[in-house]
């Protein structure tokens, strides 16, 4: 297959803030495209990255003599890695507002914490995931439910650049070790690596650090602190609980799910689509695809938040919120390709305790659509 650039829904919002920001910060899990996007929708700026460690030097030796090669502006990759270019470019746009800085990075404690602090109001921020199905639908690739959990959504595999059992090896090896180093002193990789597989092993469940630290045999500060380093180099994502001030005994806790299912495939041991059909962790995997089909969905419209789960004390569970309005569309999750009834019961659990909240109902499943149903039946490929 021909290598190809695919295009990204968040293109517009970037488009849009461009004109009104004179910094642009993108941010996101390495490899999700974040420079290439970039770079294509402003040609004529010029490019550097920070990853390249002639150039790093040189940017963190004389900042202002590195900037000023720029006179119009640039885009400047991975720029958690020389930081103290941000006050710099800080003072160039307010002196000159018209030059526009369009920065990348890949490590939200790195870079969100220095660009708040240098670019208030002069910046607009964006995260950008791998891709989503719709990004993907003109493609002519195998869309079979199994092959998409197998792949992935990284645009390396959708472009024709790289296959899911080369690409997720050395993506663990070259970028998330190597992170993990630069924001932990991690002596024991093996064990870090086994926390990986077995956050994996819960997708979709009730994140508990006590139980990983019993399992992994360390303190639970530290399974916490490591899951701060996956959430922040957008590896993994935490659903929060719907939750209200009654006395409604609701779950607190939030769910674990990764921003891709191809990367937790591989560290499930998953090695092919065929594999995938009659493994244990399908059902979860594909719950994993819809939540973060929803979550691309709000970032490339430029928003975050306003997505939850219900779950109360009986197990009546909801498996995701989309805030609406004042109210919420309710959302259930079967890898089944045949509908049954009971799938809708824990929205109906949730429409009679809070009927004023609901808004839209759906079941996304992996059989065909039925969309004029009071609860909106859609197959895995027309998520709204």
């Amino acid at each position: 297959m021909a290598i190809q650039f695919i295009k990204r829904d968040l293109s517009a919002a970037i488009i849009e803030a461009s004109m009104y920001f004179p910094v642009i910060t993108l941010t996101g899990p390495r490899q999700s495209g974040k420079s290439t996007l970039l770079r294509h929708l402003f040609k004529n700026v010029p490019y550097t990255s920070m990853e390249e460690l002639d150039t790093r030097e040189i940017a963190l030796t004389d900042p202002k003599a590195f900037l000023k090669r720029f006179d119009k502006g640039v885009i400047i990759d991975e720029v958690q890695r020389a930081p103290e270019l941000l006050s710099y470019i800080q003072g160039i746009v307010d002196e000159y507002p018209d030059r526009r800085y369009y920065l990348t990075g890949s490590s939200q404690f790195a870079l969100l914490k220095n660009v708040t602090q240098s670019l208030a109001g002069r910046t607009a921020v964006f995260e950008l995931l791998p891709l989503s199905m719709r990004e993907i639908e003109d493609i002519n690739l195998d869309k079979d439910i199994d092959s998409i959990l197998y792949n992935g959504f990284y645009p390396a595999i959708w472009s024709g650049k790289n296959i899911p059992k080369l690409l997720y090896p050395n993506y663990v090896k070259t970028y998330i070790e190597r992170d993990v180093r630069d924001l932990l002193n991690i002596k024991d990789l093996d064990k870090f690596q086994r926390f990986l597989r077995l956050c994996a092993a819960r997708i979709g469940s009730i994140f508990n650090a006590s139980e990983l630290s019993n399992e992994l045999g360390i303190a639970a500060n530290t399974v916490s602190s490591w899951l701060s380093v996956l959430q922040a180099s957008y590896l993994v994502y935490l659903l929060p609980p719907f939750y209200t001030n009654t006395r409604k005994r609701l779950t607190k806790s939030p769910k674990l799910y990764f921003t891709d299912c191809g990367l937790a495939a591989y560290l499930l041991e998953i090695d092919s689509p065929a594999v995938m059909n009659h493994d244990k962790m399908r059902g979860h995997l594909f719950e994993n695809y819809v939540v973060t089909q929803y979550l691309k969905g709000e970032y490339n419209r430029g928003k975050s938040g306003g997505m939850y789960f219900y779950r109360d004390s009986n197990g009546n569970e909801v498996d995701l919120l989309i805030k609406k309005g004042a109210g919420y569309d309710c959302i259930e999750i079967k890898s089944a390709e045949t509908f049954h009834t009971d799938f809708t019961k824990g929205i109906e659990k949730f429409e009679k305790e809070y009927p004023e909240l609901v808004k839209d109902k759906y079941v996304i499943y992996g059989g065909e659509s039925m969309p004029d149903l009071p609860v909106k039946i859609i197959n895995y490929t027309e998520i709204p």
